[in-house]
Order: structure tokens, then C-alpha cells, then sequence
């Protein structure tokens, strides 16, 4: 196998033409059968092999900077700079990271996990290499998706304009940002990307700029070619009035040709924009088929396509009880921002489609959009994953809080996610949302609680709320607590344990341990994080003497420090404290009970907090 024997990108570098075909081909089947293995992004990686190895043809990842766009079509890339041994332990804790990592390799320039900033990164870079006085290649790999964000045109607006030496390369893969025109187009396409046209091209500037006839007549061929170009190629102006040079659009899969553009791009010495045209999934029905559906997948049989089922999860059940309140409310509505299906709204969008929005890859958009729905009588319902909330910070306090409208935030992938680690971990939602004036944050621990609290948050409560919940399903609590702001789940008077979510399960968890040993643990369930009233406080933890709260959030702004400054405000008898919480950290991928072991917010962890702080 010619994969065998690739360890390096220098070994890509010296293949023949041939050679180079199968390496595609066995690319392909690779990472089929890993991913089938272990999960993870498929038709993404599957559709962006060929274009992969022609960058790695032409360029030096290990000095030249290629960023990636979210990063999960890096897989090939991985597996050509040394990482294929390491496949089989790809998004499990300790193992491969999903996502491109500086500090796993030398060839990963930049953290990739959330979509639009490639190209402001990588104009970035090359600022300061003009500015060091270096040399090398700077690349960004952004998918047509990515250009429903906003910071992706804010790039390449600087980008074109700065006249820094850069390629970006569009990996046109769904979206159809451009369409075929036709067989003279598609003549065009071709013509535009054969070495000898790009000879022919300079040599013809060269000739007709040695005077002022020659200049002019190059100057009047350029406005007839431009207008021709134009008409049949529109997405070349918009680019080209940016300051790009447009290359393309040219056949993704067509290695060859991928590559000999790359290698005019880099002579060009300009600011370069390179459309790509690919399909997802490539060379596996099922993906190409359902692109949306294999795009992050779990362990699946490559052979049948059959993905082993999930059952019920939070997002499932947010989705089901949504459809239930738009029944009967016509002023319910949905807004996504490309996670259609994450997040649960494939059945909203088909029984509500004048009421669905998916707004793409552009939070922000979506937040300003529900304000300005709510304000004029609608009740705009935003399903975004926490992480991604992050890009709508502003627009929750100037565009939604301040004016106090009623937005329903469902911030699903609360707390740890897993796999795709560090970049999607929701661990800061929690403590930036309680610090929002006019914002409820609700945090359901069941199914069912879920279910009331969406009610409630529709239809009851007043200005903007957030119900924070986690993925996957519920643990081992999976019943109602109530409309309460806190509820009492256990009694006990030598310590009070106290979460929220689903970390109630390794407290209640936690408290049976104890008891073992003679410990009487009081657990309280927090049911809303913000607002907290003063006297609820006061009330629900009267004659606490000592406290462990227990969070899947950073510490500073967390619920522990927060409930523990009322206590000492209103003169509590608190004598011993202990916050349970990630501090200042950002957990590395692998399974949530990995997570929480490592982190001391396993049952076992917290008893033995527990422990120290009744002796």
C-alpha cells in the first residue's frame, strides 16, 4: 500500500503521477473505515482528500501556514503528516484530537473549531511575516459554509486590500455559491487552471507594457475579457473587487489540477482566492446522499451505512416539546444557525417551515434577528450549542437584555461534550449568562424538567431566558423538581451538596457514599442559576455550616462563589466552603466520565471533598 509508506509530507512530495492517484484512492478508504471505528467528521474529510494531498505537494506544512476552518476536514492532513498510527484513538481521551492542534504537531498552524475566522488568521500571519522580513507560504481553508459568517467577509475585505501575498482556498462543497453556466464556462474553468495559459498570460502583459500602445491595447482586452468573465463567472467579481485574484472553479477531485493551480496561486505573489469544488461524503453513497446526516457521526458499519443509534437525548426532547408549543401558538418560532439537525429542529423545520430560520454559520445574525422577532410580538426560540453562543456575546446584552425582550436562548451541550473537545466544551455559558441583567437561566437535570422549563420559558416568564442542558441523555435523576428555584432532593445536616443539570447524578451519586460512612449529606438541586433571590438563598440553605457545590463551568462567576457571597452577606453560618468546578482550565477531549474524574467531579471525588470538609 502506498499509504504505508507515507510518514511525512516529503514522502507525498516524491510520488509519481500514478502513485499519487492511489494515495488518494487508499486515503479514502482510510478513513471510511477508521471513522467507522471511532466516529467523527466523515463527509467533510471524505470530500477534501484530493485537495489535500495537492497542498502537501506543493507546500512545507512545517514552515508554510495552513489554517484550517473549523478543522474538521483536517483528517487527511493528519494522516500525511505522521498521525495515521494514532487514527484509532482519534477523539478519545488522550488520543487524537478531531480538530487541528499546535501542540500535537508542528504541520497544525492554528486551534480550528469554530467556523469564519480562517481568513483573518491567516492575513494575520502573513502581516507578520512581511513584517519579520521571512519567507513562506500562508494558506486558509475555509468551506463554502463558512461564508454565512460575517468575520469570514471582514477577512478577505482585508485580506484583498492588503495586497499580502495569501492563498485562500474556497472548498465549495454545498452551498453552490456559483453556478455551471454552461460548456463555455466549464471551457473557461479549464482553460484558467493549464500552466500554459498562465505562461501565455505573463508573457502578454510583459510585451504589451513595454509602451503606451501596447498598454492601452492591454488595457482595453482587459475590460472586454473582464466583461465576458463576468457574465459567465459572476462569484470572480465579487472577489475581485475585493482585491483577490480569482482562480477557478475548478474540479476538487481532480488532484492534478488542484495542484497546478496551487503552484500559479504561489507564484502569483498576491492575494490569491482559489474556488474549489468538491462533494461531501465523496465516494461513499450514503454520505453523498445525506451530507448533512454524515457530517459528525458516530460508530457506524462502513459496509451497510447502519449508524448505531443514540436513543432519546436532551436535544431530541427540546425539539418534540417545541413542535408541541408551536401547535398551539403561532407566534412560536425556531431560529438555528446551521445545526438544523444538533440541535434537534429536523421536525419543527418540516411541520413549521415559515416558522423555521437556519440563519448559517453566523450566531450573532441569529441572536439580533430573535430580538428583533420578539420585539414586534413574535417568541423567537434560538437552539444554539453553547459554544457557539459565545459569538453572540454582544447581541445578548445590547440587541436582547437591555431592551428586556423575550428570547428563549436553548443552549444545548452544556458542560462537557466529549469528543470534539476543547473547542465545544460548554464551560463559560453558566457563568457569562448569570452575569446579564434581565436574564433567566434555567437549568433543567431530566427530561422532563425540560419539558416544563421550555413550557414555562415560552409562555411564563418575562424578558430573556436561556435553558442551558447537556448532550447525550439524562443520567441517573429523571424526575420534576418543580418551578422552584431550588429544590431539596435529600435530607442531611452534616454537609449540603448542591448542583445543577445533570451534575445532580454523581452529588445524589456522592451522597450515598457518604452515607456509608456515616454522613448524613443534604443534596440541593439549583433549578434556576440567575436570577437568584436573596431571601430563596437565605431560606433554602438556613443553618448550612458547610457547603460543596459541584459545576461543569470555570470557577470565577461560578453558582458555588456566587451562593457563597449571599451566605456571607446576609450572615450565614458557614464555616467551611469547598467549589468543585474546573477553575481556570479547558478540558482536553474524551468521554464525559473521563472528564469528570480528571477534574474531581466524579461521585468519588466529591465524597472525598465532602469528607475533608465535615472533619
Amino acid at each position: 500500500m502506498i499509504l504505508e509508506q507515507i510518514h511525512s509530507p516529503a514522502d507525498v512530495k516524491a510520488l509519481s503521477r500514478a502513485e499519487t492517484e492511489r494515495l488518494c484512492e487508499e486515503l479514502h478508504t482510510f478513513l471510511l473505515h477508521s471513522v467507522a471505528e471511532t466516529g467523527g467528521h466523515l463527509a467533510s474529510n471524505l470530500g477534501a482528500v484530493e485537495l489535500t494531498v495537492a497542498i502537501h505537494r506543493v507546500f512545507d506544512t512545517a514552515r508554510d501556514r495552513l489554517v484550517f476552518d473549523v478543522g474538521h476536514q483536517c483528517y487527511a492532513h493528519k494522516v500525511l503528516t505522521g498521525r495515521r498510527e494514532q487514527f484509532p484513538t482519534l477523539r478519545q481521551y488522550g488520543g487524537l484530537s478531531g480538530f487541528p492542534k499546535p501542540n500535537e504537531s508542528v504541520h497544525d498552524a492554528f486551534v480550528a473549531g469554530h467556523a469564519s475566522n480562517s481568513v483573518s488568521v491567516a492575513l494575520g500571519m502573513a502581516r507578520a511575516r512581511t513584517l519579520l522580513g521571512e519567507d513562506y507560504s500562508v494558506l486558509a481553508l475555509i468551506g463554502d459554509g463558512a461564508l454565512s459568517g460575517g468575520l469570514a467577509y471582514e477577512g478577505l475585505n482585508n485580506a484583498g486590500a492588503s495586497g499580502e501575498p495569501l492563498i485562500v482556498i474556497l472548498n465549495d462543497n454545498g452551498m453552490s455559491i456559483s453556478r455551471n453556466v454552461g460548456a463555455v464556462s466549464k471551457h473557461l474553468s479549464r482553460l484558467r487552471t493549464k500552466p500554459a495559459y498562465y505562461e501565455f498570460k505573463k508573457a502578454y502583459n510583459r510585451a504589451l507594457g513595454v509602451n503606451q500602445v501596447g498598454r492601452a491595447l492591454r488595457d482595453f482586452s482587459h475590460l472586454v475579457k473582464t466583461g465576458v468573465k463576468n457574465a459567465l463567472l459572476p462569484n470572480a467579481t465579487l472577489f475581485e473587487d475585493m482585491g483577490f485574484t480569482y482562480v477557478g472553479p475548478i474540479n476538487g477531485h481532480n488532484e492534478e489540477q488542484v495542484e497546478t493551480a496551487l503552484r500559479w496561486a504561489k507564484e502569483l505573489n498576491c492575494p490569491v482566492l482559489l474556488h474549489v469544488r468538491t462533494v461531501k461524503g465523496k465516494g461513499y453513497p450514503p454520505a453523498e446522499q445525506e451530507p448533512g446526516k454524515w457530517h459528525g457521526v458516530g460508530a457506524f458499519d462502513a459496509l451497510t451505512g447502519r449508524i448505531r443509534e443514540s436513543g432519546e437525548s436532551f436535544s431530541s426532547v427540546f425539539g418534540k416539546t417545541l413542535c408541541e408549543l408551536a401547535a398551539g401558538d403561532r407566534r412560536v418560532c425556531a431560529i438555528t444557525a446551521a445545526m438544523e439537525d444538533g440541535t434537534g429542529l429536523t421536525d419543527f423545520a418540516a411541520r413549521y417551515p415559515n416558522r423555521f430560520f437556519d440563519v448559517g454559520i453566523a450566531e450573532a445574525q441569529a441572536a439580533a434577528m430573535a430580538a428583533g422577532m420578539a420585539k414586534q410580538g413574535m417568541i423567537p426560540v434560538f437552539a444554539v450549542y453553547s459554544t457557539f453562543l459565545q459569538r453572540a456575546y454582544d447581541q445578548l446584552i445590547h440587541d436582547t437584555a437591555l431592551s428586556n425582550l423575550h428570547v428563549v436562548f436553548a443552549v444545548d451541550r452544556a458542560g462537557f461534550v466529549g469528543a470534539d473537545g476543547e473547542t465545544h466544551h460548554g464551560i463559560f455559558d453558566a457563568t457569562f449568562l448569570s452575569d446579564i441583567p434581565n436574564m433567566t437561566v434555567l437549568c433543567p437535570s431530566s427530561f422532563a424538567e425540560l419539558r416544563s422549563m421550555l413550557r414555562r420559558a415560552v409562555f411564563e416568564i418575562d424578558g430573556p431566558v436561556a435553558i442551558r442542558y447537556p448532550r447525550g441523555g439524562e443520567e441517573r435523576y429523571r424526575e420534576d423538581s418543580g418551578d422552584g428555584a431550588f429544590a431539596e432532593l435529600r435530607a442531611g445536616n452534616d454537609v449540603t451538596l448542591c448542583a445543577y443539570g445533570t451534575m445532580i447524578a454523581p452529588v445524589l451519586d456522592a451522597a450515598e457514599l457518604l452515607e456509608k460512612d456515616g454522613i448524613a449529606a443534604r443534596v440541593i438541586k439549583v433549578n434556576r442559576i440567575s436570577p437568584f433571590v436573596d431571601e430563596d438563598v437565605r431560606k433554602t440553605f438556613s443553618g448550612t455550616r458547610r457547603l460543596v457545590v459541584a459545576e461543569e463551568c470555570t470557577s470565577v462567576g461560578c453558582v458555588g462563589q456566587r451562593l457563597a457571597a449571599i451566605l456571607t452577606e446576609e450572615g450565614a453560618p458557614l464555616e467551611k466552603l469547598y467549589l468543585c468546578n474546573l477553575n481556570k482550565n479547558f478540558p482536553p477531549h474524551g468521554d464525559s466520565k473521563r472528564l469528570r474524574e480528571r477534574f474531581h467531579l466524579d461521585a468519588a471525588s466529591i465524597a472525598a471533598k465532602a469528607r475533608e470538609v465535615v472533619r
